[in-house]
């Protein structure tokens, strides 16, 4: 724990100021009301070049790609581009600190780094939403979890949206200092100390009708979206495309990426979103204009896709 407490956030051009301010809120901030030997925090430049952050802000790091390699916590916040590899230096610094135990943390896109320095190979990640099938293209070794908000694996840590990388810092102080000690921090942050679901909650999807070629597999569709409070099967669906139901979810597939019931459950779980937000519907009414039998079924699909129940989606999606 003692060399753990060696925090230092990595600092480099086209840095993410809101990421970076994650890392110094959660480690760098003096917390003498916990009675307990807090982080010891360094900001170190990955470069000798100038540091231009987000918002026109300038950073000046006093100390360099030594104090990584003595570090016991690596925080790499927001990468400047996903398709820039990073400093080879800091690459090596990176793998010189993890070969010494070092645990290494990404917030964000910040899991680039971490991808391109060997360390994520072969292991589960996350990072946000937007990123996650590029990283799985460039990166296909790596497991990429796309609907959690951050995943430990002991050594590695990588996070999803940036304000995930908050959860994944009261995740790692919770394992440093137990759960009293991180709640306080959370409380000091006005945050939950342990927020529910992942990030499938945020995501917002294009209709799947958008990409589906005209004729009369989208013409199902269409009528489909109008009518999810009926019963749906593929014998109904292909009768209103005037195809065999065989045929039918050939084509659908080919059509759409998913089997044509998964592609209802996808719309009544998007209708029902749509209606959590913004009608003081019950939820009663929801699972029934939703399509979904009873609450018990729309709460078991929450669950499974979302990650969180319709109430919790609720309180914090409502307008």
């Amino acid at each position: 724990m003692l060399e753990n407490r060696k925090v230092v956030a990595v600092a480099y051009d086209g840095l993410c100021a809101f990421e970076f301010g994650i890392a110094t809120e959660l480690f760098g901030l003096d917390r003498p009301e916990l009675a307990v030997p807090w982080y010891e925090y360094k900001v170190i430049a990955a470069t000798a070049e100038p540091i231009r952050a987000t918002g026109g802000i300038t950073i000046h790091a006093s100390h360099d790609l030594r104090h990584v390699r003595q570090a016991g916590t690596i925080v790499l916040p927001g990468w400047k581009n996903k398709d820039i590899e990073p400093p080879v230096e800091l690459l090596r610094a990176i793998r010189s600190a993890h070969a010494k135990g070092a645990r290494i943390m990404s917030i964000c896109s910040g899991v680039y780094v971490l991808a391109a320095s060997g360390l994520l190979n072969d292991q589960p990640a996350t990072t946000h939403w937007r990123y996650v099938e590029h990283l799985a293209e460039k990166y296909p070794r790596i497991d990429v979890r796309p609907n959690v908000l951050y995943v430990d694996n002991g050594q590695t840590l990588t996070s999803a949206g940036s304000a995930a990388g908050i959860d994944l810092g009261l995740h790692l102080i919770r394992r440093d200092f137990g759960s009293s000690i991180a709640g306080e921090v959370a409380r000091r942050l006005v945050m939950p100390p342990q927020r529910e679901g992942g990030q499938a909650q945020f995501i917002r999807y294009p209709s799947i009708t958008n990409d589906a070629s005209e004729g009369p597999i989208t013409s199902s569709l269409t009528w489909a979206l109008a009518n999810l409070d009926r019963e749906l099967t593929v014998a109904g669906l292909a009768k209103k495309a005037h195809m065999a139901p065989r045929t039918f979810a050939r084509k659908f597939v080919e059509e759409t990426g998913a089997t044509p019931l998964a592609w209802v459950l996808t719309q009544r779980l998007r209708h029902a979103q749509n209606l959590l937000e913004t009608t003081p519907k019950s939820y009663e009414q929801i699972a029934s204009e939703a399509g979904f039998s009873s609450i018990e079924t729309m709460r078991h699909h929450f669950r499974q896709a979302l990650g969180t129940s319709p109430s919790r989606y609720r309180k914090t999606f409502a307008v």
